[in-house]
């Protein structure tokens, strides 16, 4: 009896191993197939957080490659004043060796906040210049002169400036001193210092109208504000275009007058040698208005057909030239008889 039931739970033990073995064997590859496909999920997964955390510390520089339509290096008036910087916000920040903007050069120009805020008091002068560069189309539409122009923009852009601290009231008191100290008066430079100081109301002018491509190239606003950077040059072609006409007139009144006095002493030899003497008189003491880009050599040539006559209005202008090699457009010029 013992050996049999010995032999029926041997029975009973191969019975369960045959059963359960393709189970276990199943269940075994089953096991297996699942930890390769989750082997291979999670290392899909870990390749596209890899890919991901990549994307995620990539998207700060692709932030800071900030491209411009109009290249600011191409403006010389704003290259002198800055550099390429690629950690800078908008890509570039100033020189050291800037004359406008060396202050300035110290600043992070990577850290976003700060540029920021900086961007947007920029942003505050250049609305407030708008109704300033409105007034001087204006007045070229309605062909004012020069210094019209120049008093009318250097006094509006004192009065945009000392605007700009409405809400700083002790950054204005700090300005009007600082304007009493260095131009006597609290508003800032007055028209007639400025020509006494630069010596043509076209100059004044343009020192009134000077932009600063430079800043805002640092501040992501070189584009916007592109096309407000050859006011200047429309202003000053204007200028230009006025002072050769005055010069054209006077040169046509000269011309008229001489004819006239020939005209008138015709019929006397005694009264012809009056009036010619009347006429060199009238020539030696007619006047040239400079503009941009003369020289006493080219004006020499311009008016006596010889370019080494210069000398002869050198002289003649001692007292306004101080140096023969340097003269101003707006400069009135005594031209001589050269004969």
């Amino acid at each position: 009896m013992s050996r049999y039931i010995k032999y029926l739970a041997l029975c009973f033990a191969s019975i369960f191993l045959i059963t359960t073995a393709p189970l276990q064997a199943w269940g075994a590859g089953e096991n297996s197939s699942l930890a390769a496909t989750a082997g291979s999920t999670l290392a899909e997964a870990a390749e596209t957080s890899a890919t991901a955390d990549s994307a995620e510390k990539a998207s700060p520089d692709e932030a800071a490659a900030f491209f411009y339509e109009h290249d600011p290096m191409e403006n010389p008036k704003a290259a002198e004043d800055i550099m390429v910087n690629p950690d800078a916000v908008y890509g570039y920040s100033p020189r050291p060796d800037s004359v406008r903007l060396k202050a300035y050069a110290d600043a992070d120009w990577s850290d976003a906040a700060l540029v920021e805020s900086a961007r947007q008091d920029r942003l505050a002068y250049h609305e407030s210049f708008k109704e300033l560069y409105r007034m001087i189309e204006q007045m070229l539409g309605e062909a004012k002169n020069v210094e019209e122009i120049a008093r009318a923009v250097s006094t509006r852009r004192n009065e945009i400036r000392l605007e700009s601290y409405k809400d700083n009231p002790q950054g204005l008191e700090k300005i009007k001193k600082s304007n009493l100290d260095t131009y006597g008066n609290e508003n800032g430079p007055t028209p007639e210092s400025l020509y006494e100081k630069y010596g043509s109301w076209q100059t004044v002018l343009e020192k009134s109208l000077s932009s600063n491509p430079g800043m805002d190239a640092c501040l992501g606003l070189y584009d916007m504000y592109y096309d407000t950077y050859d006011i200047e040059e429309k202003v000053l072609q204007a200028a230009d275009s006025e002072t050769e006409a005055e010069n054209t007139d006077a040169a046509e009144d000269d011309a008229q007058e001489t004819a006239d006095n020939i005209e008138e002493t015709a019929d006397s030899t005694e009264a012809a040698e009056s009036d010619m003497e009347e006429t060199a008189a009238a020539v030696e003491t007619r006047t040239y208005k400079v503009v941009s880009g003369d020289s006493l050599w080219n004006i020499a040539q311009d008016q006596y057909g010889d370019g080494s006559k210069w000398n002869v209005i050198y002289e003649a202008n001692k007292e306004e030239i101080s140096d023969p090699g340097l003269i101003f457009p707006g400069q009135e010029l005594k031209i001589p008889n050269a004969a």
